[in-house]
């Protein structure tokens, strides 16, 4: 490694060490339930996105609302992610105007590819 990459392993490290202590007493804070700085700055955003939600916030979560609020979750951003695969080139910011990915054809079989020659003789097997 060079000194630029020792530098900068070495100013992850202090930084690190730095937001140790004020991040463990944010936790700490939102954890034991007491009012900190951020609730009252954003709160209502919080509340407001937790109504549209329908997210009771006195209420803890079961194992079943978990799992299924994760199934949800993973199926929304699967849908998102090819949203924007299949939209790509509709999108801004697309300076090399790369089209979109075509779907997966699922009727066309795969087949192997032919054996690569590698240009030695084959050796004959004994007989």
């Amino acid at each position: 490694m060079n000194t630029w990459g020792w530098s900068q392993l070495a100013l992850y490290i202090v930084v690190l060490l730095l937001l140790a202590k004020p991040l463990g007493a944010y936790m700490a804070a939102v954890y034991e339930g007491r009012a900190i700085r951020s609730q009252r700055i954003g709160g209502w955003l919080e509340r407001l996105i937790y109504r549209g939600a329908g997210v009771d916030a006195s209420r803890d979560m079961t194992w079943i609302d978990y799992a299924l609020a994760m199934l949800w979750f993973n199926l929304l951003g699967a849908l998102a992610v090819y949203a924007l695969q299949r939209f790509q080139m509709l999108l801004p910011l697309n300076p090399q105007a790369m089209a979109a990915v075509s779907p997966i054809p699922l009727s066309t079989p795969r087949r192997a590819s032919p054996p690569i020659p590698t240009g030695r003789a084959m050796a004959a097997s004994p007989r």
